[in-house]
């Protein structure tokens, strides 16, 4: 490919970005603080008669303290247990009956409910909400069968799979003192001892409008939408939340390493480095360097990873690369790998850092920059089809403590990322001190057992 070429892919990458960006979406949003301190963010796309309604509410599995690690995702279960005006089940019968799906997820840094409905309904959407915003009912009996539910869904999600294992074994051991160590599902342990005034009590704390963000993405009138939040959603009052104090993580001082013995076929590898976060979008640069640099090690067929260890070594039978560099928490830097059948993984792990030695020390070529940069800007706009992922975009980036309209600055930064500043972060970032490496070490699969009873669970994560 020729330079004029690949410098025309990544103008054309840019121009429909702002086609869908700015054109599809009413120039770019409104938002609006209601009284009670509740944010209310309104993007239209009128591309179809439909509107996607999210809550997010600031709080997650970084909020929770020792003892009650997943009491956050509980509580997003116990969310559709009822209210004194909507029965438990009524919430996404009513839903359903109008032609609308519904459901929820928790992370390490929010719960988030939403809908996708017709335009014309998105009213009951808001009386939903915002009737269990302050009038959930916490019976427990349905405590009682729902924590079955979640120590169920931690079997199935989390100790069945080697993969999960693994990774909940790599964050306990990359962070010592930031609760990112606690898995998002909570430790067994904390979910069979917990009671339904744990999850009460954590109602009360997180779930008031002034701790909530309001996301409505689609085919809507902002007026008219700030309208109908500020009728349902307006007269519940603010409360005084929890003193939310600095978790800073203490810088590493040297590698560390887990190793993990689980039931599996195959062993597999993941290694995390500890990276700074996205905390100011226009000044910030190494943030949108690391994330070109994942776009350089993997995420398309000509990446360096696979390349290298999948196809032309056949040293990996899978292998991928990431950062997370939007949250409340710290971010890290990932690489996973499986190896190939007979292959040693401390040499899968050699042959990685040999490859991350070679852009540290030849860097990238500029024509392999510019391919990954437009891929890596190419997959955010396309995703911009989609008005949930619209949604999600807006409400991570609220409950990071980013403005959302600073996500126009996000994509000319990533169009800026040089081929020395790719190089300079994998230096300074991709060092050994930083590092976390997790090993899972295959042991003999069990006889099959009889699949445990389900208990429901369709809001489970």
């Amino acid at each position: 490919m020729t330079w004029i070429a690949i410098g025309r892919r990544l103008a054309v990458v840019v121009t429909l970005w702002l086609a869908l960006g700015v054109a599809g979406a009413d120039e770019g949003g409104h938002e609006r603080m209601l009284g009670n301190g509740m944010k209310v963010v309104v993007k239209t796309d009128r591309r179809a008669p439909v509107v996607v309604s999210q809550i997010w509410y600031r709080a997650g599995s970084m909020d929770e303290g020792y003892g009650v690690t997943g009491v956050a995702h509980v509580l997003e279960h116990m969310m559709f247990k009822g209210t004194r005006e909507v029965p438990a089940g009524e919430f996404s019968r009513r839903i359903a009956a109008a032609g609308g799906r519904e459901n929820a997820f928790t992370s390490r840094d929010y719960t988030a409910y939403f809908q996708t409905l017709q335009k014309d309904r998105l009213e009951l959407a808001f009386r939903l909400e915002a009737d269990r915003m302050a009038n959930l009912v916490l019976s427990p009996g349905e405590f009682a069968k729902e924590i079955q539910v979640v120590m169920e869904e931690r079997r199935l999600r989390t100790e069945d799979r080697p993969r999960a294992r693994l990774f909940e074994a790599l964050m306990a051991t990359a962070f010592l003192t930031h609760p990112y160590r606690h898995p998002v599902i909570g430790w067994m342990d904390d979910l069979r001892h917990m009671r339904v005034e744990d999850a009460a009590r954590w109602y009360s704390d997180w779930y008031a409008p002034n701790n909530a963000v309001l996301v409505v993405v689609g085919d809507v009138d902002p007026e008219a939408v700030f309208a109908l939040a500020e009728r349902h959603f307006g007269a519940l009052p603010a409360r005084a939340l929890p003193e939310r104090k600095p978790q800073n993580e203490p810088p590493q001082a040297g590698m560390r390493r887990v190793n993990l013995k689980a039931p599996a076929k195959l062993p597999m590898l993941a290694l995390a480095w500890q990276a700074p976060r996205l905390t100011n979008p226009d000044q910030d640069r190494q943030p949108y360097a690391l994330e070109v640099l994942a776009g350089v090690l993997d995420g398309h067929d000509s990446a360096r990873l696979p390349r290298a260890l999948v196809r032309e070594r056949r040293m990996a039978v899978s292998v991928g690369a990431g950062y997370d560099g939007i949250g409340r928490g710290p971010a890290m830097f990932y690489i996973t790998a499986e190896p190939a059948e007979g292959v040693n993984v401390a040499d899968l792990e050699a042959a990685i850092h040999a490859e991350l030695k070679r852009i540290v020390e030849e860097g990238v070529a500029e024509r392999e920059l510019e391919r990954v940069k437009a891929q890596v800007l190419a997959a955010q706009v396309f995703q911009q089809d989609s008005l949930f992922y619209q949604g999600m975009q807006i409400g991570q980036w609220e409950i990071a403590g980013l403005p959302w309209r600073a996500q126009a600055i996000r994509f000319k930064r990533l169009a800026e990322v040089s081929a020395e500043a790719v190089r300079a972060a994998a230096h300074e970032i991709l060092q050994d001190d930083r590092l976390t490496v997790a090993v899972l070490d295959p042991q003999p699969m069990p006889a099959e057992r009889p699949a445990l009873p389900r208990f429901g669970g369709r809001h489970a994560n």
